[in-house]
């Protein structure tokens, strides 16, 4: 699931208190800046279909850290452009 709205202040432990009240949390991967290592205020937690489910109905929305959850189905993000972008150059 993707979870969005997290306070920069969350941490794993957190999120995994949070969601684990509602089954069982196998995987928690917050994300990060890949620059700064500072939080970017989202991240994903793998759970059963069912358990997942369940947590989505329950958390999105929900206020966590004083900011509204946003809890769904993850979708798998196609690359764009697949490594093609030549810069602008043009050949002539």
């Amino acid at each position: 699931m993707y979870v969005g709205n997290l306070p920069f202040t969350a941490t794993e432990e957190a999120v995994n208190a949070l969601f684990s009240q509602h089954g069982t949390v196998e995987k928690i991967s917050m994300i990060t800046d890949r620059d700064t290592g500072r939080p970017r205020g989202f991240g994903f937690v793998e759970m059963s279909s069912a358990d997942a489910s369940r947590a989505m109905q329950a958390l999105n929305g929900t206020d966590f850290g004083g900011r509204p959850l946003k809890v769904n189905e993850a979708q798998d993000r196609e690359r764009s452009a697949g490594g093609q972008y030549n810069g602008g150059a043009r050949r002539h």
